[in-house]
């Protein structure tokens, strides 16, 4: 028989609030982010202010110093607000809750975290004209060409069309077909202007594959070798993967002469469009600072850029002089409860970074004294288990988050790598293991290039055990070719002069 009925049950249940929401989101964002972040926080709660004092400079020197002599924080932790996302929801926001609240906090002109901090020094003013520096593209470039050379309407036309169907390597991506239907002249035509263009700088621009291009250029360059022609013209598969021995039989010629012509043909650029790529550059701003003062690590939170926030005093008075209509009074203790939980959390966030770099300092020593060589494996649950944290809290403070250190500016994440095993029972970091191969390869004879299987044998002499599969995998992810076309035949007479 089925039957309705009402049952009470008791669950926990974690709950996201959207003041926890915002905490984690600013766990995982970088420097950058973050003061976007809080630019968009000042431009939307009008409770929330940034400080202007004349003090700030002293005062973060002040901190610094403080912090290299003691290595410790410099405020006391009972200094940042504590409140839970549970009684920030319950805070009554009367008069008496008002006057509760440790202002001091807030209205500090250097609010700052409770952690050491990096400061630099007075600069001088910036020239501002060689920062924004704005480098000429490919089609730019060709269109300035374009223009000072005579073309009727119909070539400039068709010229115009050529350079705009370019890819970032300078190579014709269209068809002299389609130019030639969508200009409305003979095929005949638009390869006359093709070939005009293919002789703007960079020649070999235009080109539609790589053969055109490497002829164009020797062509240009008068370069006329018998052997040279050939290779390009019908062998550039074997040019690919370094194949002497096949070039050699092919040709009939011997070694040291295809290696001649290797040589010359090395020398032509593949790409031309390459010198006038323009990417994206990404700058890369430390997030935390470690210094070696008198043989011991110090940790420095970077707050260059960090706006320095507080809270408007005109609105607290407001709300405490009963000036606010009720309306009003809803609207400040909602963007004030707002402002509060926002500097807590950047402060909660702060102190993790801080926590978060402490540890991995204390367990990577020997990295920082000696370099990437001795990088320790480390997972995420050893630092999580020595600052009493959650994992996934220490796999989101770790996330596009930099420390500049005496070895380099790294990516926290670099110091969390797999283990590999030692026949003497210790563990070695894998990045110190791709080190060692990147340093072994480096070493090599450029005409016998160590095989994959005799690393693995080099390595076994330093007590590593890895397979060769591992050697090959490392190797690729080091963008390091195979030992076959890493190998150059010997030479041992001078090029042959190429006359222009």
């Amino acid at each position: 028989m089925i039957e309705l009925r009402q049952q009470l049950k008791l669950a926990q249940q974690l709950v996201m609030t959207p003041q926890l929401q915002q905490a984690i989101k600013l766990l995982q964002l970088s420097q950058v982010e973050l003061v976007e972040t809080i630019d968009q926080e000042l431009e939307i709660n009008p409770v929330l202010e940034e400080s202007e004092s004349e003090d700030i400079s002293s005062l973060n020197n002040t901190n610094r110093d403080n912090a290299f002599q003691e290595n410790e924080p410099i405020l006391h932790e009972t200094q940042i607000p504590t409140l839970a996302s549970s009684e920030l929801e319950k805070i009554p926001w009367e008069e008496k809750a008002i006057q509760d609240i440790n202002w001091k906090d807030f209205w500090d002109d250097d609010n700052r975290s409770s952690f050491p901090s990096h400061s630099f020094e007075k600069k001088e003013a910036l020239n501002y004209e060689n920062l924004f520096a704005r480098t000429k593209g490919l089609e730019e470039h060709l269109l300035w060409q374009l223009q000072m050379s005579h073309f009727n309407d119909i070539e400039r036309k068709s010229a115009c069309l050529i350079i705009g169907n370019l890819d970032r390597n300078g190579y014709l991506k269209t068809t002299i077909e389609e130019i030639a239907e969508e200009v409305g002249c003979t095929q005949e035509k638009v390869e006359d202007v093709l070939k005009r263009i293919q002789i703007f700088d960079p020649v070999g621009v235009a080109a539609r594959d790589l053969k055109e291009c490497l002829l164009i250029q020797m062509d240009h360059l008068g370069i006329n070798d018998p052997l040279v022609l050939t290779l390009v013209s019908e062998h550039l598969n074997h040019i690919e993967r370094h194949n002497y021995q096949a070039m050699a039989k092919a040709t009939g010629q011997s070694l040291e002469e295809i290696a001649q012509a290797i040589e010359i043909i090395t020398g032509l650029e593949p790409c031309p469009g390459r010198p006038f790529s323009i990417e994206d550059i990404r700058y890369i701003v430390p997030d935390i600072y470690v210094y070696k003062v008198d043989n011991e690590y110090v940790v420095a939170l970077n707050d260059e850029d960090m706006p320095r926030l507080r809270i408007n005093s005109f609105y607290r008075d407001a709300i405490k002089n009963g000036i606010a209509s009720s309306s009003a009074k809803d609207f400040i203790q909602d963007k004030l409860k707002s402002a509060l939980w926002l500097i807590r959390s950047i402060q909660q966030r702060q102190k993790t970074i801080y926590k978060v770099t402490k540890s991995i300092v204390a367990f990577q020593r020997e990295f920082l004294d000696k370099g990437i060589a001795y990088l320790k494996p480390l997972i995420l649950k050893t630092v999580a288990d020595d600052i009493e944290m959650h994992e996934s809290t220490i796999s989101r403070v770790t996330t596009n988050k930099y420390v500049h250190t005496p070895q380099g500016i790294f990516e926290l994440k670099f110091f969390f790598s797999a283990s590999l095993g030692r026949d003497d029972g210790s563990d070695v970091a894998s990045y110190s293991v791709k080190e060692q191969i990147r340093q072994i390869i480096q070493a090599e004879a450029p005409t016998r290039p160590y095989s994959d299987k005799q690393i693995v044998e080099m390595l076994a002499k330093e007590h590593i055990r890895i397979a060769r599969r591992t050697v090959a995998k490392y190797r690729d992810l080091l963008g390091i070719l195979p030992s076959s076309r890493r190998k150059r035949p010997a030479i041992n007479c001078h090029l042959k002069k190429i006359s222009n």
